[in-house]
């Protein structure tokens, strides 16, 4: 595939907005890819990096090697969602605490659409492909309905959590940093990227990269053998998710370390009117039908990119 420089830098822009989604607990930047057009292309790419690449590189050289591994768009999209994910991640732990409705308003709008431009991609529907789409809402319900770990500060710890919330951060519908919530990571994480510990980003990097290799051909193998019943599944997930992206939420349970810090472990979804705060519920309205429209501008970019 011929691209263009402009072709790059919005691709760029998609890993942006990837990265900006798997920051935030109940998000997936799954599902950006999904609507924007990258993501059979992303599973694709990364279930291509195997033995055979590397020989490619010792017989033919680097730029066979970077051609067969669709270097540029790896690098042009791994870019944006490093970057992104990095910074986002310290705005969102903001945002979470100090603002939680206006947060969730708006990536409860953007699943809304998220749900309709993953679902149409179904050719055919029948019994098998909407049990598929039961099978996968009830369990994206069922992930966001678990409570949450107290927080683990193991080193090691991190590469099991990145191996597990890497598989969940290419899935649409199912969020890579609410299994590092619900793992009691996210925070040890956050803290390691605010503190720059080499150490433990490391092992979480390691953990992700063996994870997303290894679940990547998996899912190549699920769209090319059973594609309908995929997207079916892939589209409960989302719908699922929304219980977790609900802005009104009420904490049943806390948590409370050595140092008095309180830390929510389960909690449920409530009405507006029946929130123990200011509900924003205008601003909210507002930022719903901004997260909405967004994924249209996302899926009508990623449409004109194929």
């Amino acid at each position: 595939m011929q691209r263009r420089f402009i072709d790059y830098l919005v691709i760029s822009l998609k890993g942006i907005a990837m990265g900006a989604a798997d920051a935030v607990p109940g998000v997936s930047g799954g599902t950006i890819a999904f609507i924007s057009g990258i993501y059979e292309e992303l599973i694709n790419t990364i279930s291509n990096v195997n033995i055979s690449l590397f020989k490619t590189l010792f017989k033919s050289g680097f730029k066979s090697f970077w051609k067969q591994l669709n270097g540029n768009f790896l690098l042009a999209l791994l870019s944006g969602i490093i970057v992104s994910f990095v910074s986002f991640m310290r705005l969102a732990k903001y945002l979470i605490e100090n603002e939680p409705v206006l947060i969730w308003s708006f990536f409860f709008g953007l699943i809304i659409a998220s749900i309709y431009f993953v679902g149409k991609q179904v050719t055919k529907w029948n019994l098998k492909v909407f049990i598929g789409l039961l099978f996968g809402t009830f369990s994206a319900f069922y992930i966001s309905m678990l409570p949450s770990m107290a927080s683990n500060e193991n080193t090691y710890f991190l590469f099991f959590a990145g191996a597990l919330a890497i598989c969940a951060m290419i899935l649409p519908g199912i969020s890579g940093s609410f299994i590092l919530v619900i793992l009691g990571a996210y925070k040890t994480l956050s803290d390691a990227l605010h503190d720059f510990d080499i150490k433990k980003i490391m092992f979480f990097v390691s953990g992700a990269l063996i994870g997303i290799l290894s679940f990547s051909h998996l899912l190549k193998w699920l769209f090319k053998h059973y594609h309908n019943l995929t997207l079916s599944i892939l589209t409960g997930f989302i719908f699922g998710s929304l219980n977790k992206v609900w802005p009104w939420k009420e904490t049943l349970t806390w948590h409370i370390n050595s140092k008095g810090i309180k830390t929510p472990l389960t909690d449920q979804s409530v009405s507006p009117f029946s929130y123990d705060g200011d509900h924003h519920l205008f601003l909210a309205i507002i930022l719903m039908i901004v997260g909405f429209l967004t994924i249209f501008i996302l899926e009508k970019i990623g449409s004109k990119q194929q």
